[in-house]
């Protein structure tokens, strides 16, 4: 008999006194074969006397091996997709009679999908002004541009000083030095007090700045500080970005002029801008999936969910060279937390799951043969050995589930209604 609620389910196990006499047989007989008696040849003692000395173990491995046979084959009786580890409660085990238990654990939820075609959402086909080429171009010249050393003269705005830097106090009784700093005087990124410092100095001078840190400031070391630098002036430099001209697009790449450059540009751009929009229209639709339906979630799978995220921001802090060892996880408090989105996250696989499965999406061996490519080549690796490696660490499998969520988002988006966003109001004219 199964007791349920929710995911939870509950199921009494009855297992027969012969299959238990039985397996305690086979059981007794294997500990027989191996077990050191004095007196005896391993493989001769008489089974009364391995059934007296060693009859704990016999019961917990005999019981070991009939509750998964039982429980298993009550739940494919039951059509039960068990998704937890299961937990046995109420054991009732006496020599000669019959076994019985009850095991809790959780199922995969079932549910019907809702109409998922002609979901409203909010989106608009990106535009590209002038102006957004015009910056991009600026910036490709900036990356391009080359520092030219100036006769000595008294530094000016636009200027880029390569100096050295000297902590006059010290930075928690430790002095700092730098050496050969760019700063450009009058920077959208530099410290006022450092343009104070340079504006009408001359390569040799030397001058001080104090400059307060911010609190969020990169490095640790001086955020929030306040830092007495003296600062001497080595070089002036000036900073020269290459010419805006046909020679300028054909030096990037398979242009023959600016106006191919702009277009390929525009186009960058324009992808760039599309598959933000799309992203974000998506998870808009994936939001508007979970609220339109309201089923159980096991809380094996919010809690897999939770582990997986904190995994994969570990991975990212270890990619940045941050210490994860050194970090105490509070478990239970991280669980409270994030239980609620993990709850959701976990109802979005799920739904999306549904979908690809009634609209037949799958993912096919060309798709799987190009990623596999993709990978081997990042990783310039043969890809003969690429998919070896990813067939044995399971990736393979992940990869595949990738490229269904990904189609299935993109049927998601190409079904759905595209209504224009709503223009936010205008701010209130100050009194």
């Amino acid at each position: 008999m199964a007791l349920i609620e929710g995911c939870k389910h509950s199921l009494d196990i009855h297992i027969p006194a012969d299959a238990v006499a039985a397996e305690i047989e086979k059981v007794v007989e294997k500990v027989r074969a191996k077990a050191h008696i004095q007196g005896f040849r391993p493989g001769k003692a008489p089974a009364s006397i391995i059934r007296s000395k060693f009859m704990g173990d016999i019961r917990q491995e005999a019981l070991e091996n009939l509750i998964p046979k039982y429980l298993d084959k009550e739940c494919e009786k039951e059509n039960l997709h068990v998704v937890s580890r299961p937990n046995v409660k109420d054991l009732h085990f006496h020599e000669g009679e019959a076994v019985h238990f009850k095991a809790e654990f959780e199922v995969a939820p079932e549910f019907e999908l809702k109409e998922t075609r002609g979901l409203t959402v909010e989106y608009a086909e990106p535009v590209v002004e002038e102006a957004d080429i015009d910056a991009r171009i600026e910036e490709i010249r900036e990356s391009k541009a080359e520092f030219v050393n100036v006769d000595p003269r008294p530094a000016q705005d636009g200027d880029h000083c390569l100096v050295s830097l000297r902590s006059i106090e010290g930075i928690d009784g430790e002095p700092m030095t730098q050496d050969d700093i760019n700063i450009e005087i009058g920077g959208k990124d530099t410290f006022q007090a450092f343009s104070d410092a340079l504006r009408g100095a001359e390569p040799g001078d030397v001058n001080d700045a104090e400059i307060t840190y911010p609190a969020d400031y990169a490095a640790e070391r001086l955020a929030g500080k306040t830092v007495k630098f003296a600062v001497t002036l080595n070089q002036i430099r000036l900073k020269e970005a290459p010419e805006l001209n046909d020679d300028f697009a054909k030096d990037l790449g398979d242009f023959q002029n600016i106006a191919e450059l702009r277009e390929e540009i525009r186009k960058a751009i324009f992808r760039e801008r599309e598959f933000a929009a799309q992203n974000e229209a998506k998870n808009k639709l994936i939001d508007k999936l979970v609220d339109m339906h309201d089923f159980p979630v096991p809380d094996a799978y919010v809690d897999n969910q939770i582990e997986n995220t904190v995994e994969s921001q570990m991975r990212q802090w270890q990619a940045q060279g941050i210490d994860t060892s050194k970090i105490k996880l509070d478990w239970t408090k991280l669980k409270d937390t994030q239980k609620d989105k993990a709850r959701r996250d976990v109802m979005a696989s799920l739904l999306l799951g549904k979908l690809a499965t009634t609209e037949s999406i799958g993912v096919t061996n060309e798709e799987m043969d190009a990623e596999v490519q993709r990978i081997a080549r990042q990783k310039r690796e043969p890809v003969a050995a690429a998919r070896m490696r990813m067939e044995k660490d399971g990736s393979l499998s992940r990869i595949a589930n990738r490229i269904i969520t990904e189609k299935t988002l993109n049927f998601l988006f190409e079904h759905a209604v595209k209504e224009a966003p709503t223009t936010p109001p205008e701010p209130a004219p100050a009194e």
